[in-house]
This record gives structure tokens, sequence and C-alpha cells, in this order.
């Protein structure tokens, strides 16, 4: 091959998007994982010698980069005000359609969630083997353990996601439909016919990080969230917020806008049993960014709270 650096930004490119996802779901942050992308490629580009795989050699840097961000990264999360939940990503830059619903679960919020438990390595490791298919020897050469230790940390990290899986996954059509129903009832501010498609126990919570209006806790119970939901969203349509349903990390969710069009915050449901468990919003202005324009969310806030109750 011809070691020209045209040829290196060439192939660098074709694999951006699987050094993407390798880098987000250890990271579960969208600008994170770019940072990881761009240092990747510094690296490449200083290289004096080529790879004899250059998918290997990407996917490692990256997965060391990735590890040494996350550790850094904990320290942040644990003085984190409220709930942490990881950046909403609308797209998957990395495709594979013959795994394409694996890949989409892999990146859900509740995934994603469950990957916050694990250490560094075993996040690494269980990305690497389990979503990706590397095989051992590329997973020790990224995490820089041998192929037994790095089988061991996969072992835990895949008892760990087990124990905190729903035990019956939800079917994609009965979830999409569902959600459809869901976000018409927001829309109508319908509170029986949202409080019909809540589990008994569902949590709504909203992670803010200090930075925009929050749940001051989490909201548990159908009727509560119903009547919470039936009662704020009409309002909130009246201050000229909307909303797009759009798949968000895979899961059935929506982006809401203010009156200007600037993203507010995101919305995911996670389904299963055939009701929503859990309704999870981010409305820290520092994770949206990466979705456009970021509205002014304390602005919107008091323009709602001056709306008077009653039809829009």
């Amino acid at each position: 091959m011809n070691d020209t650096r045209t040829d290196r930004t060439e192939e660098f490119q074709e694999l951006r998007p699987l050094l993407f996802s390798i880098a987000y779901r250890i990271l579960g942050s969208v600008s994170e994982a770019e940072d990881a992308v761009q240092e990747t490629w510094l690296r490449y580009a200083a290289t004096a010698t080529v790879p004899r795989s250059v998918r290997a050699f990407l996917s490692a840097t990256v997965t060391r980069i990735s590890i040494d961000v996350l550790r850094s990264a904990r320290v942040r999360r644990e003085a984190y005000v409220g709930p942490w939940f990881p950046e909403p990503l609308l797209d998957d830059p990395y495709e594979d359609p013959a795994r394409a619903a694996e890949l989409a679960d892999s990146v859900s919020t509740a995934a994603l969630l469950l990957l916050e438990r694990l250490s560094p390595l075993e996040r690494a490791a269980f990305v690497l083997r389990e979503v990706f298919d590397f095989g051992y020897a590329d997973v020790a050469a990224a995490v820089g353990r041998s192929e037994s230790a790095c089988r061991q940390l996969v072992t835990r990290a895949r008892t760990h996601m087990a124990a905190g899986r729903p035990r019956f996954e939800a079917d994609s059509t009965e979830r999409d439909e569902l959600a459809a129903r869901f976000f018409e009832a927001l829309r109508e501010g319908d509170v029986l016919g949202l409080q019909s498609l809540l589990a008994a126990e569902v949590s709504m919570t909203g992670d803010g990080g200090g930075k925009a209006p929050q749940l001051a806790r989490a909201i548990v119970g159908a009727e509560s969230v119903a009547r919470l939901l039936g009662s704020v969203f009409p309002r909130m349509a009246r201050a000229a917020v909307t909303f797009e349903p759009r798949a968000v990390n895979g899961e059935p969710g929506a982006v809401f806008r203010d009156q200007d069009g600037k993203v507010l915050h995101t919305m995911v449901l996670d389904v299963h049993g055939g009701r929503i468990q859990a309704i999870r919003s981010v409305i820290n202005p520092e994770k949206l960014g990466h979705l456009g324009p970021v509205a002014d969310a304390w602005a919107v806030h008091e323009r709602v709270r001056a709306v008077p109750p009653g039809p829009r």
C-alpha cells in the first residue's frame, strides 16, 4: 500500500463510523466520543509505519483513549447534579443490516446505564467482544490484558448486564405502536389515555445536570406520571413548544423544540411487557448541542409557568 496521507485519510474515514460507535458505547457521550475519534486520527497520522491491520490498530487506539477518558469522567459523574443519562444519539453511524436490532439494543439508554455499572476495562471488553464481535486477541491488544483476563472481564460484564435486563424484551412493532399512542395522548393531554399505556410502577426522570429545570425527584406510578404529563404538556404546547417523535438511542422517543425550533430536550421511552416502564428526558443543554442550536430552557420554563391552565 502506498503510505501517503491521502491513503491514511481515506482508510480512517471509512472506519470512522465504527470508531465513533465503539467510543460512544464506552463513554455514553457524543462529544467525548468525537474527541476520542479525533485523537485516534492524530495518533494514526503520526505513526511511522503502516499497521498490519488498520482496523485493529484504530479500534485498539480509540478503545484505549476511551478507557482513559472514562476513568476521569466517572469522577465527574459522581459529583453530577441529579441523575446522569447518556447524551442522546439519534443516528448510530455504524451500519450493519444483519445486526441492526442487536446494535440498536446495545446503544439504548437502558443498556448504556447498565454499562455504567461496569469498570472501564469490563465495559470496553464487553463492547468490543459482545457488541462488535472482536476476537479475544484484538480485545486483549485493545485493553492491555491477556486473553484469559479478557475472557474473565467479558464473563463478569455479561453477568452484570444480564442481571439488569428485563425478563421479556419488547417486540419492535408493538413497541412502536405503543409509543405512537403515547405521543398522540401526550399531544391531546389525555390523562386516562396516557395512564393506560404506563406500567403501574413507571418512573419519569429528567437529567438537567443543574443547568436546566428538572424534576426534583423521579415521579413514580402510572397515575402520578399521567397526571403530570397531561397537565404540563398542553401548557407547553400553548407556549409554542413542539415535539417530533424520533428514535432516540434506538428506542421510541422525541425531540422537543422551543418556538424558534431550538432543541429543548429529548425524551425516550423504555417499553417492556406491553407497557412503558420508564420515561427519561435529557434537558442538560451541555448534552444537546450536537443535535442543533439549544434553547434557553429556563426562559421556556418561565413562559410555560405563565400559561394559565385550560384548553389550548
